[in-house]
Formats: C-alpha cells, sequence, structure tokens
C-alpha cells in the first residue's frame, strides 16, 4: 500500500524529518521509502491520509485477553462502592436472570468501610452460583453454592492469590465460556485495533501456545501476539524447543513464543504485595516463591531460551527479584514495578530486564495506596526515576484490571490523575513524547526499514495542552483513523 499525505510524528529523533506531509510505501510488510509525490507501483493499494499524523502501531504489554473478552459478559462491579451497594447489583440482575450462575467483575473492597462475608452474598444468592471477581483479580467474593461447583473447601471470606488463580480455570465449567471463544476473542482484537494497538503479549492463565495455534486458525491473526505461559507449562514448553520470539505458526511472524510468567508476589488491593515495611494495618505481605523456586525457574528458562515476565508489586518483591535475575543472567521484565526504592531503580538500570508497567493503575490505586502505604506514595509508579535511570520502559493495560486502551495509559503517565484530579506525585510523570515512545514496542519514528506497523490519527498526539490535565484529556479522547497491523488495515474510520 502506499499512504499519502501523512505527517511524520517524531517518535524518535530524525535528522531532517519532513514539515510538511509525506507518502509512504509499504511492501512485504516493510516501509520502502518515504518522501513526497512518490509514484505508486501497479497494483498498490492507495490511502489518502488527508494530512493525518503517521506513528508507529501501539502494544499493549501485558493482556490477559481471555478476562478481558469475557469483560462483555459479566456483571460490571466498578461502581459499587460497597458491599451493599455490590450486593443490590447482583440482587437485580439474579432477578433479571433466574436461576443462571453469575459472574461479575470490578468491584474494589479494599476500600469500603467494612469487608463483605459469605453469608450476605448467600442471602441473594440462594442456590445460585455467583462469583464476584475483584477489580485486581486477585482475589474472588464467592457465594456457597459456587465455592462447591469450584471445588473449593467452603469459608466466610475471599479465596485469594494462587487458590484463586486455579479457582479461576474451573469458571467455564460452571457458567460457558462464549465470551471465550474465537468469535469472543475477535472481537476483543477489533476492539484493540480501533485504539491503534497492532500487538499485545497475553499473559492468560491457564494459556498457552497451543491454544493460541488454533485460535488463530480459526480466524483470530489480526493483530501481532506474543503468547506467554506459566510454570505449568514449562516443561512443556522447553520439551517442544520453543524460544522466546519463535513463530508459532510456520511462516507467520505475528504469532509467536512469549516469555515465562511468575507471579511472584501479591497485590496492593489484598496486602499481599511483598513489602519491606509493613502495611499500616501490619503484615508485609509475602513471596509466592521461595528463593530457591525463583530462581530455580528463571534459570530453566533461561537455559531453553525463554525471557521471563516477573510480576513484582511491592518494594521487597521487587528487590528480590532483581537479585535473581542478576544470579542468573535471566532476561525479560519487572511486571508492574509498583512500589520501589531509589536504590533498586538503579540496580534495575543494570539488570537486562525491562520495567513493564500500567500507568492506569495509578488512577485506581491512588486512595488505597495513602491509606495503606502512608508515607511511600512518592516512589509508587515512579516512572521518572527509570526513565531517566536509561530503563527500558513499557507500558501495558493488564486488561481487564484496566482497559485495554493505550491511549488511557499514555494520559495517565502523562497528568497522573483522572480528569477532575490534582497530578499525583506529578514529579514522577512523563512527556506525551516519552510516554508514546513507551507504547510502540521500541520502534523508531516511521521511515525507510520500519515495520509496516503504522496508525493514523486525527490529532497531533504530541501537542502541547494548556497543562498537563488538559493533554491527557486529548490523549485519552485520541481519535484512530487507521490501523495497519504487518501490512494488512484491522481498522478503518476514513
Amino acid at each position: 500500500m502506499i499512504v499519502r499525505d501523512a505527517r511524520l510524528v517524531p517518535v524518535t529523533p530524525v535528522v531532517g524529518l519532513p514539515d510538511e506531509p509525506v507518502d509512504v510505501l509499504v511492501e512485504d510488510g516493510r516501509v520502502t521509502r518515504v518522501g513526497p509525490r512518490l509514484t505508486r507501483p501497479a497494483g498498490v493499494e492507495e490511502i489518502d491520509a488527508g494530512g493525518r499524523w503517521l506513528v508507529p502501531g501501539l502494544w499493549d504489554q501485558h493482556t490477559h485477553l481471555g478476562q478481558w473478552s469475557l469483560t462483555s459478559t459479566r456483571l460490571d462491579l466498578s461502581a459499587a462502592d460497597s458491599a451493599e451497594h455490590a450486593l443490590d447489583l447482583a440482587r437485580f440482575w439474579l432477578a433479571e436472570h433466574p436461576g443462571r450462575p453469575l459472574v461479575g467483575f470490578g468491584h474494589r473492597p479494599a476500600v469500603w468501610e467494612r469487608q463483605p462475608t459469605v453469608a450476605e452474598l448467600d442471602a441473594v444468592a440462594g442456590e445460585t452460583p455467583v462469583v464476584l471477581i475483584a477489580g485486581d483479580a486477585h482475589h474472588a467474593w464467592l457465594s456457597t453454592s459456587a465455592q462447591r461447583a469450584l471445588g473449593l473447601e467452603v469459608r466466610d471470606d475471599n479465596v485469594y492469590e494462587n487458590e484463586w488463580f486455579a479457582a479461576y480455570a474451573g469458571l467455564p465449567g460452571l457458567v460457558g465460556n462464549d465470551g471465550i471463544s474465537p468469535a469472543g476473542y475477535l472481537n476483543s482484537l477489533n476492539r484493540a485495533a480501533a485504539k491503534g494497538v497492532v500487538g499485545l503479549v497475553d499473559y492468560e492463565f491457564g494459556g498457552g501456545p497451543q491454544d493460541w495455534v488454533e485460535r488463530w486458525a480459526e480466524g483470530c491473526d489480526v493483530l501481532r501476539v506474543r503468547v506467554a505461559m506459566y510454570a505449568e507449562r514449562l516443561d512443556e514448553v522447553l520439551a517442544a524447543g520453543l524460544r522466546t520470539g519463535d513463530p508459532l505458526v510456520a511462516g507467520d511472524d505475528r504469532l509467536t513464543m512469549g516469555p515465562l510468567k511468575i507471579i511472584s508476589d501479591g497485590s496492593l488491593n489484598t496486602r499481599t504485595a511483598w513489602c519491606c515495611e509493613p502495611y499500616v494495618d501490619g503484615g508485609v505481605g509475602a513471596a509466592n516463591q521461595s528463593a530457591a523456586e525463583l530462581r530455580s525457574l528463571l534459570a530453566r528458562a533461561h537455559a531453553g531460551g525463554l525471557e521471563v515476565a516477573t510480576h513484582a508489586i511491592g518494594d521487597a518483591a521487587v528487590a528480590h527479584a532483581l537479585s535473581v535475575y542478576a544470579e542468573t543472567g535471566a532476561r525479560g521484565s519487572i511486571e508492574h514495578a509498583q512500589l520501589v526504592t531509589r536504590d533498586d531503580v538503579r540496580r534495575m538500570a543494570g539488570v537486562p530486564v525491562r520495567a513493564s508497567v500500567q500507568p492506569a493503575h495509578l488512577i485506581d490505586d491512588r486512595v488505597l495506596t495513602e491509606q495503606i502505604w502512608p508515607g511511600r506514595s512518592e516512589r509508587c509508579f515512579a516512572f521518572r526515576w527509570m526513565l531517566d535511570a536509561g530503563i527500558e520502559m513499557v507500558f501495558g493495560s493488564d486488561a481487564p484490571v484496566a482497559p485495554l486502551d493505550p491511549w488511557l495509559a499514555i494520559a495517565a503517565a502523562v497528568h497522573r490523575g483522572a480528569d477532575d484530579e490534582d497530578p499525583w506525585h506529578a514529579e514522577q510523570a512523563l512527556t506525551a513524547h516519552e510516554a508514546l515512545a513507551a507504547s510502540v514496542d521500541g520502534q523508531p519514528t516511521v521511515g525507510v526499514g520500519s515495520r509496516a506497523d503504522l496508525v493514523l490519527l486525527d490529532r497531533d498526539p504530541l501537542a502541547p495542552g494548556e497543562d498537563a490535565a488538559d493533554a491527557a484529556r486529548q490523549l485519552r479522547s485520541m481519535p484512530v483513523a487507521l490501523t495497519v497491523a504487518a501490512g494488512r488495515v484491522v481498522h478503518s474510520a476514513l
């Protein structure tokens, strides 16, 4: 294809970057020519950009795509501000769908005045299984009948962390799996493409390479996908000889093997993120693996040619993970890195890992952080420290914990607050240019040799606003006119 009359957005410095719109020729999955009034080769599709802004395709480096696909089939509990409010929402849904098992998602009980009980959920649910998954996806509130149906020991409390992750795999047997059929995935991929996303890293629980190979054959070959897996699939992947970056379908570099994912600690909302200092109400969280177990997993993955993505939210978890990366020589990423010390940021710069962060989480976790990590918020989501230290930074959403929307992530990194909020530790904010650069999978300003992953925007994403809040508003509502992934148009509003 040839894209005519496009303005190149300077994601990376380019000497002599034209101020005026240019034409961009794409052949065999690469940009081969850039310049004014290019001759169109015979048979090449022509697209009129109309002076719009052209950027490299956006990536979401941390998704749980199956869970994100299921959000459209689940009761939205994100507005619930109390146990009573959540119970009312469940009660109304059950009245409209008598006898049908309910799965809800999105409530954040850590900021409620009191914690809910199973007994009061049973009073609403009766014998109908009800599963209400918290917005951090690290715990769930289940009715007694749902606990029994999922093979759990009945208790009058939430189900947390590893026990919940194991139980989650049984949900399709309880409520069906229409949302994670190929059609459900295809809908999610198309929604992502409409936001300018050309690729994502999928960390779905229980998933693996073969699941995506089958999905690919069913028509889900829309975007680039890197497929992660968890420790229970490590032997299988090593036995197959798969290394990070290997194509999973012969001759197609769009679907590739991703990293081993390790959840090394818990979450802020469950107070299980592993910290150096106690939470305000006691406890420091905990590691999910012993030092020996974590070291073994990283060493085995590294020896087999796999990168490792290590979930570490608390500062103790980050410090421990960095030490093990340094000991084993493993490469990959620290996922989340929500609470860090300045010394560990400096250490991270000397270890072959990326900081894979989710800026939209700072909006959701702001109030709770001040409540239970008092005096530590200045080193939460420390993006400026990381970037100034020379650490490679990439953005993701952790969908469905936050929406699969790169513009929300970019805006949150720039303003560090919602529309009506003052910036939260503005000293850690990034510029729009820096945030965009963290969202394009390391790709440079569009030029000769660029991957044919391109996005046309109706506005300049680097246009200065009146202030950071105004710039963030413009970014959050960024209109995407065209998305091209691997040389194919996957979204068009032209």
